[in-house]
C-alpha cells in the first residue's frame, strides 16, 4: 500500500516517514506534502492509497483538503493527525474517519493502516453529515461548508439557530454560517441545550440574559454573546420560555 504523507512540520514528516517505512506491507511516496495544495496535487500524480494527513496547515488545511476529496470519484483512504489539544477525538470518531493522535505511536499507526479502505468517499462525507443520520449521539461540533472549507463550530460556542426558507443560519462567538440541516432536526438532537423562542429560531439556554417586554407589546429575549442585540420571543413560546428561565 502507498502511503502519502501531508504535515507542515519537516520532524512531523520524518518521523512519521521513518515509521511507516518500517511497517511491511507499505512504502511512503516521496516528496511528502507540506500543505494542502501540494497534497492535492501529489494524489492527481501518484494516486496513493492511504493519506495521513495532518488538521492544522498553513492554506488549505487537513479538512478542507478532505473536503475536496470527498467530490472525487476514487479518493484515497485519509488518516488524519491532530493533537488532543487542536481537536477532541470523539469529533473525528462522530465522522468515522480514521485518526492518529501526536505524537504518533506505532502500534496505533499500523492499526489505523491497517483499518484504511478504499474507496472512503463515504466516510469523508460523514464531516459534513447530520449526526441522526449515522447514528451516534449528539455532536459536540457542528459542521458547515464555507468559503473555507469545512468549518467545525464547538456546540457550546453557538448562541442561536434561525431558519429562514430553505437554510438555517447558525450564529456563534466569532460570527456566523449557514446550514442545510432543517431547525426541527437541530431541536431534536440538541433539545436539552437549546430551547425554541420561535416558529423559527432556537437559542442556547445558557445563553440567555433577560426576557424584555417591548412598549408594543412584544417580548424581547437579550442573549450573552450579542452585544445587546436582541430576539424576538412568539407569543407562544413566552410562557414556556419564562418558565425555562426559572430553572436556569
Amino acid at each position: 500500500m502507498n502511503v502519502l504523507i501531508v504535515d507542515d512540520e519537516p520532524l512531523a514528516r520524518e518521523r512519521l516517514s521513518r515509521m511507516v517505512g518500517e511497517l511491511e506491507g507499505y512504502s511512503v511516496l516521496e516528496p511528502s506534502a507540506t500543505n494542502g495544495e501540494e497534497a492535492l496535487a501529489l494524489i492527481d500524480s501518484h494516486k496513493p492509497d492511504i493519506v495521513l494527513l495532518d488538521i492544522r496547515m498553513p492554506g488549505l488545511d487537513g479538512l478542507q483538503v478532505a473536503a475536496k476529496l470527498c467530490e472525487r470519484e476514487s479518493p484515497p483512504a485519509v488518516v488524519f493527525c491532530t493533537t488532543r489539544d487542536d481537536f477532541p477525538p470523539e469529533v473525528l470518531q462522530a465522522g468515522a474517519v480514521g485518526y492518529l493522535v501526536k505524537p504518533v505511536a506505532s502500534e496505533a499507526l499500523l492499526e489505523a493502516l491497517r483499518k484504511a479502505e478504499r474507496p472512503n468517499r463515504v466516510q469523508l462525507a460523514a464531516l459534513t453529515r447530520p449526526a441522526a443520520e449515522s447514528g451516534s449521539g449528539p455532536r459536540s461540533h457542528i459542521s458547515a461548508r464555507t468559503r473555507k472549507g469545512i468549518e467545525l463550530i464547538p456546540l457550546n460556542q453557538v448562541v442561536y439557530f434561525i431558519a429562514d426558507h430553505k437554510y438555517v443560519t447558525l450564529r456563534h462567538e466569532s460570527g456566523e454560517v449557514l446550514l442545510d440541516e432543517p431547525l426541527k432536526a437541530l431541536e431534536d438532537e440538541f433539545g436539552e441545550r437549546f430551547v425554541r423562542i420561535h416558529r423559527n429560531a432556537l437559542v442556547a439556554r445558557e445563553r440567555i440574559e433577560r426576557l424584555q417586554r417591548t412598549p408594543l407589546g412584544h417580548f424581547q429575549l437579550f442573549l450573552k454573546g450579542l452585544n445587546g442585540d436582541a430576539l424576538i420571543v412568539s407569543r407562544r413560546h413566552v410562557a414556556g420560555v419564562r418558565k425555562m428561565m426559572q430553572q436556569l
